[in-house]
């Protein structure tokens, strides 16, 4: 049921528009109307050559012309259908392709945190690449297929009934045999699917850590960790391979059998004289004819399940629930002031492991807020909660006293600036990546942004400056310089709350003074949150929440919680010591 859904489903979005398709089989049924009419000429010219000095010249030169205008025709539009075949079905991956990116936007981030990246990179290039070799089949061996055997049997039936019975009887045999292949070899080509998508997330994985696994002496262990996932793939791969490639060969060799014991008819009847030679050689032409597209709809099927098990692989994210969005309203500019407050929040990865418990906290407009505590401890989901990056199971987290559910997700985050410890650049030119959440900005702004963070030094001495690409293809920047920019895509466009996620951590020390500086100047006025594992940093911070196992356990400023010796002190004493 499953696969017969994915199968109707696909011919829907394949099938757009419908005048591509409808020129698509019009294109098909004249390759196989000038296809199956060519035997027809061939057995009319054999009947005019009956004996030496018995030859109708005239009527041979006639069929001659017609067959070479039949060759043409044939030829010209066996040309044109490859094209109309490539662009109805190209047409049809573009826009699944982009429909299933379009959708991984719009999925919540817990969907995409429990998958590998390689996985779905591998969905989406990969099997999209195979689904579009599977359709193209279907269109130029499937359909043509199909056309052939009903027209050669209508053809046939007008020539001789007992031949065309004959033949229709033996032919389904092979068809019989193909089927079952085919349902065994679906199975294999699932398999075969989900492996790949293992084994390109493990080898891009293995790429990106690649300096983490040689500093741990860790090479053979991968190697052998990739050879598990290689060989898994291997014999998934070899089992749909076998299996669909035993089609042809079987189907083939039924056919032979069938076409030898048609010829043994044929020339018992012409001995009888109630056959003519002309009619036995069209005859054979189109038992050729008719058998030959069972083994192309053969080959054909072993294409469409692999074809199918990747559609089913994209039409599985494409069905995901989009993140819910529960707000309707808009923030206006200058609109937020920045009191941000939780009220009994509670929030837990998994159902069976709290987090957050009723977690109640009120946080002032303009306050520099920082949260501190152990890995682990719930710093970093309480900025996706704010962010609504992920939304609570309970309680409430209100901004300027109105519940932030009650507003847009892409609101709420406008009202944020963020700078993660983890940069992130797009391949593009340095403009690109300052002015990517406000691209409408000028090189001026740009200009003024990267000076504020510090970062107009190192670009002016790029070989393009500012238009310098990076990424693929562009200049290779310093851990330092990626965060710099970063930093100065927050200055293009000044939010009315910072986030700083451990924002300076690789940057140098001389200029994380500058930066700080420069921080201090923006959070001015502003609400800011500033996680942190230097406790250094964040001595001047008006709030300092102590977080561990998700729950705040102390807050309150520097010297009021040094001086009550708890969970802040020992920290700090800690951090004093190893430094």
């Amino acid at each position: 049921m499953k696969q017969s859904n994915t199968l109707s489903r696909l011919i829907r979005d394949v099938s757009q528009p419908l005048w591509s398709v409808c020129l698509a089989l019009l294109g098909t049924g004249l390759q196989v109307g000038l296809t199956i009419y060519m035997p027809v000429l061939i057995g009319r010219a054999l009947d005019q050559t009956i004996a030496a000095g018995q030859v109708n010249f005239t009527a041979l030169v006639a069929i001659l012309q017609e067959m070479a205008l039949v060759m043409l025709a044939n030829a010209l539009v066996q040309l044109l259908n490859p094209l109309i075949y490539n662009r109805l079905v190209y047409r049809a991956i573009e826009r699944l392709r982009n429909q299933v990116l379009s959708k991984i936007h719009r999925l919540p981030l817990s969907y995409l945190d429990q998958r590998a990246t390689g996985e779905l990179v591998s969905r989406v290039t990969t099997d999209t690449e195979q689904l579009a070799d599977g359709l193209l089949m279907v269109f130029n061996q499937f359909f043509v297929g199909i056309l052939t055997i009903l027209v050669t049997i209508v053809t046939m039936a007008r020539l001789d009934w007992l031949m065309m019975l004959l033949v229709v009887l033996l032919t389904p045999i092979s068809l019989f045999v193909s089927r079952f292949i085919a349902n065994r070899s679906y199975q294999y080509f699932q398999l075969q699917t989900q492996y790949r998508g293992e084994h390109a997330s493990f080898v891009e994985e293995t790429i990106q850590q690649g300096e983490i696994i040689r500093l741990f002496n860790q090479q053979a262990v991968m190697n052998e960790r990739f050879r598990q996932v290689n060989t898994d793939y291997l014999d998934a791969s070899q089992s749909a391979i076998f299996y669909s490639s035993t089609v042809n060969p079987t189907t083939r060799f039924i056919n032979a059998l069938i076409y030898a014991l048609l010829a043994l008819f044929g020339v018992w009847r012409i001995m009888k004289g109630s056959f003519t030679v002309g009619q036995l050689a069209t005859f054979l032409n189109y038992a050729n004819q008719y058998t030959k597209p069972f083994n192309d709809i053969s080959n054909v099927l072993a294409e469409i399940q692999s074809a199918l098990a990747c559609a089913e692989r994209l039409y599985a994210i494409i069905d995901q629930p989009d993140e819910a969005e529960t707000g309707y309203y808009l923030y206006q500019d200058g609109d937020v002031d920045g009191a941000v407050a939780f009220n009994q929040a509670s929030f837990s990865y998994q159902p069976d492991k709290p987090l957050i418990e009723r977690l109640t906290l009120s946080i002032q407009p303009g306050q520099t807020v920082a949260i501190v505590g152990p890995t682990g401890a719930g710093k970093s989901t309480m900025i996706n909660l704010l962010m609504r990056f992920y939304d609570l199971d309970g309680g409430q987290i209100l901004i300027d006293g109105e519940p932030a559910t009650d507003y847009t997700r892409d609101a709420v985050r406008s009202q944020f600036g963020m700078v993660l410890q983890e940069t992130w650049l797009k391949t593009g030119t340095i403009h690109e990546n300052i002015a990517y959440g406000y691209p409408q900005a000028s090189r001026e702004e740009v200009v003024a942004a990267a000076r504020s963070a510090h970062a107009d030094h190192f670009i002016s001495l790029l070989p393009e400056g500012y238009d310098t690409k990076v990424g693929e293809g562009g200049v290779q920047l310093s851990t330092g310089q990626e965060q710099l920019l970063a930093i100065a895509r927050i200055f293009v466009r000044l939010p009315n709350m910072l986030i700083l996620d451990e924002a300076t951590s690789s940057i140098d020390t001389r200029t994380e003074i500058f930066i700080q500086d420069a921080f201090d100047a923006l959070m001015e006025g502003r609400t800011s949150f500033i996680i942190a594992h230097r406790l250094s940093t964040i001595q001047n911070a008006d709030v300092i929440l102590v977080m561990n196992q998700g729950r705040i356990v102390e807050q309150g400023n520097h010297e009021a919680l040094m001086q009550s010796r708890g969970f802040y002190y020992r920290m700090q004493v800690a951090q004093d010591a190893i430094a």
